[in-house]
């Protein structure tokens, strides 16, 4: 608990973390990186470059400022950042090496307005939320028998299956035969590349789209082309040109905690946008062999049928299970595709047209998607009347910090 001398202190520079807060994280990762180049490794440069990282991270630490009495608010925050780092593999060592330059930034980019008190106070609030970070960690590893230091695998590609034009799945197999551990439907793995130019390893977070009883993993992969303000997607690029059947790939334990939960017995509605999809098939995976019970709703939007990704394994799925009711939105439907048979509504996804269908009692809603899409849809939910604790999300990249916020 933040000291009764630190916490006024905090307060008071809320308004100016929020005014100077992007001036203070973009000094820091050119300050921490600079005088440690190894940890590039860790973030991704595309971010980077775009200035995404920067701006998620002065809006985190200006939510953490402001929320620091809160648990209620930072706990779900803390555990899905947890997660993140479990999946890096981040040791306690590395939160030594951002919190000085991270404080070290505050003082030098806010000069004489950060007194000796105020910096001792941010002290002290950093290492509140470090040595909270590192239980959490330390457990995570726990759970998983892992340390950082035995983080990484090397799994065979065992097949590639081509998800419509822009997107593959890779089937990833341990080399001795024996099974992977299992995982919880919704959780993601690490994918760790060499990129040709730079020299630099990154590490990418990949949704896992099989069976969480399988033998084998598999992850969905898309293609990222980039435009006039986003770079291409380096390292799905990299995957999807590069890596063939038979290729090891550097692969991280199965993290995440937006997974199915199973311990509840009510409808379950998944919706998902473009490659968000992937996290969905696995939770219906889990439910067609173990919960048919349920009552399941799975409303998919993609561009097209040609970008529809997993669309053949959702239907077997929705074969085998005879609670699944699909419908799928078309945003600009190619001419082949068959109104009422590939889409049910062209245009982008509108959850009031279809209110009956998803607004259900004792329903739990599970969001993936780009971030606007998922805001979007939240909102809609909550307009219609659903509690917004039924109400989970998948976040990756930068927003991971500051979630639906």
């Amino acid at each position: 608990m933040l000291s009764a001398q630190a916490r006024p202190l905090i307060a008071a520079t809320v308004p100016i973390l929020r005014e100077h807060g992007l001036a203070i994280t973009r000094h820091f990762y050119q300050r921490m990186l600079g005088e440690h180049p190894e940890l590039k490794n860790l973030f991704n440069q595309g971010n980077q470059a775009g200035g995404e990282q920067q701006q998620a991270l002065a809006g985190a630490v200006y939510a953490y400022a402001a929320n620091i009495d809160r648990p209620e608010v930072l706990g779900p925050v803390l555990e899905r950042i947890a997660h993140k780092h479990a999946s890096l593999g981040i040791t306690p060592a590395q939160y030594t090496i951002v919190g000085k330059h991270l404080l070290a930034s505050i003082g030098e980019v806010l000069g004489d307005a950060v007194t000796p008190a105020i910096a001792a106070a941010w002290d002290e609030a950093y290492w509140l939320l470090a040595v909270e970070l590192i239980a959490r960690e330390a457990r995570l590893y726990h759970a998983a028998s892992l340390t950082p230091d035995s983080h990484w695998q090397q799994l065979k590609v065992v097949a590639r299956q081509p998800q419509g034009e822009l997107a593959e799945s890779f089937t990833l197999a341990r080399e001795d035969g024996l099974p992977l551990p299992a995982f919880r439907p919704g959780q993601y793995v690490s994918v760790a590349l060499n990129l040709p130019a730079g020299g630099l390893r990154q590490i990418r977070q990949y949704s896992l789209s099989g069976a969480p009883g399988d033998a084998n993993w598999q992850i969905t992969v898309k293609r990222e082309s980039g435009d006039g303000e986003r770079p291409a997607g380096a390292v799905s690029n990299l995957l999807l040109d590069t890596v063939k059947r038979g290729d090891l790939l550097d692969v991280g334990p199965a993290f995440g905690d937006f997974v199915l939960d199973d311990a509840e017995t009510g409808p379950v509605v998944l919706i998902s946008a473009g490659v968000g999809v992937t996290p969905m098939v696995s939770m219906l995976h889990a439910l067609s062999r173990a919960q048919q019970h349920r009552p399941v709703v799975f409303v998919h939007a993609a561009r097209n049928g040609r970008q529809h990704v997993l669309r053949d394994a959702v239907a077997e799925l929705a074969e085998r299970h005879p609670g699944v009711e699909q419908i799928v939105f078309y945003e600009v439907p190619h001419a082949d595709d068959r109104d009422g048979v590939d889409y049910d509504y062209k245009g982008r996804m509108a959850l009031d047209t279809i209110r009956d269908a998803v607004i259900l009692p004792d329903a739990s809603y599970y969001l993936c998607g780009p971030l606007p899409f998922m805001r979007e849809q939240r909102r809609a939910l909550m307009d219609c009347g659903v509690d917004v604790e039924r109400i989970r999300y998948e976040v990756f990249g930068p927003d991971l910090l500051t979630g639906m916020a």
